[in-house]
């Protein structure tokens, strides 16, 4: 699995959420709505997900596992930083 288009819309209001991404897959699949956060420790993404009638969310769509994920933020945090940078250009 490739990802091969990484969109980024950064989020212009205050706060832990910086942006929002679609990333494509293969140039087949397309995973909208994952959002890039600034925790603690850092920025980290949170996959799309929808609030359950017991009140929790759930992720909609995720990886499997934890060196896809990785892989996954990894490719995103990176795009993120450089619309970051070609905004301050």
């Amino acid at each position: 699995m490739q990802i091969t288009d990484v969109r980024v819309r950064k989020v212009a209001k205050e706060g832990k959420l910086k942006a929002v991404v679609s990333i494509t897959m293969d140039e087949e699949f397309v995973v909208h709505d994952i959002k890039v956060i600034e925790g603690e420790k850092g920025l980290f993404i949170a996959m799309p997900s929808k609030k359950a009638l017991d009140g929790e969310y759930r992720d909609i769509a995720h990886p499997i596992n934890s060196v896809t994920r990785e892989r996954i933020q990894s490719i995103i945090l990176e795009r993120y930083e450089e619309a970051l940078n070609e905004e301050e250009e």
